[in-house]
């Protein structure tokens, strides 16, 4: 059963960019802007090089956080998950391809080189499983936290 709601999962499934903070030891997080699916399971997957300092923490800490927001002129609505990540060897190109027809125009030439270029490195998929989900939407008027345990 997924922790995230069906308001989560609406506000997911936009076109939106979630930031991620990979948990560093005794370094402080630097969330980094990322792409991002939500699955029908209810966990959340990305792509990224194998050799970057995020995948590199994750190795060392396997937990992380993705938050997302609504964009400025919305009312205000936000889903914070934590939980562990799991790092995944398959899967990363086609993901590329599902996440760049949701963020970018295909039939833009530019764009088709761009994700072409992204499919041929190497790459991995992250999956985050949502281990704790805190969300606030202003009509509600309040922060609520979905802790699994």
């Amino acid at each position: 059963m997924s922790p995230l709601t069906d308001q989560d999962i609406a506000l997911l499934r936009r076109p939106l960019y979630g930031f991620l903070s990979v948990a560093g030891g005794p370094d402080p997080a630097e969330p980094r802007p990322v792409w991002f699916e939500v699955t029908d399971t209810g966990t959340v997957q990305l792509f990224t090089g194998p050799d970057t300092v995020k995948v590199r923490r994750l190795r060392r800490d396997a937990r992380a956080c993705i938050v997302v927001t609504a964009p400025v002129g919305e009312r205000e609505h936000w889903v914070s998950i934590t939980g562990p990540v799991r790092i995944e060897t398959d899967g990363a190109s086609a993901l590329a391809g599902r996440l760049a027809a949701r963020y970018w125009d295909l039939d833009d030439p530019a764009r088709v080189r761009d994700l072409a270029a992204i499919q041929a490195e190497e790459q991995v998929r992250l999956v985050l499983h949502p281990d704790k989900v805190s969300r606030y939407v202003l009509d509600q008027r309040a922060t609520v936290i979905t802790r699994l345990t």
